[in-house]
């Protein structure tokens, strides 16, 4: 099993960066893909990022293209989340995921272990 804890939110002004840290627990860390997720009330979950286990390759929603960059660092259990030049309307919950599959790494639903998020606040 894996335990995640996101840190590194906070409140930053429209056009600023922040960057996430996700601490996985476990000796298993680099057996899973890892997903950047975010909600904000009212709304459902959606994909940010996420990072395979075999090549660190990366995947990014169209929203989020050229701005934000995902990494993990296998050998201390870290995931990262680089965010740059923030808009207000990505205020949200960010969540960091493990996922087993490396398919539909897009999907929430193939994701078996989650962090309990952090907040960002983008401010205008």
């Amino acid at each position: 099993q894996v335990q995640l804890v996101e840190s590194g939110g906070g409140l930053v002004q429209a056009g600023g960066s922040l960057r996430l840290s996700c601490a996985a627990s476990g000796r298993t860390f680099s057996r899973y893909s890892m997903g950047w997720f975010r909600q904000a009330p009212g709304k459902e979950r959606e994909f940010v990022a996420a990072i395979s286990w075999i090549g660190g390759s990366t995947y990014y929603a169209d929203s989020v293209k050229g701005r934000f960059t995902a990494s993990r660092d296998n050998a201390k259990n870290m995931l990262y989340l680089q965010m740059n030049s923030l808009k207000p309307e990505e205020t949200a919950v960010y969540y960091c995921a493990a996922a087993s599959s490396k398919y539909g790494l897009g999907d929430k639903q193939k994701y078996d272990y989650w962090g309990q998020g952090t907040q960002v606040t983008v401010s205008s």
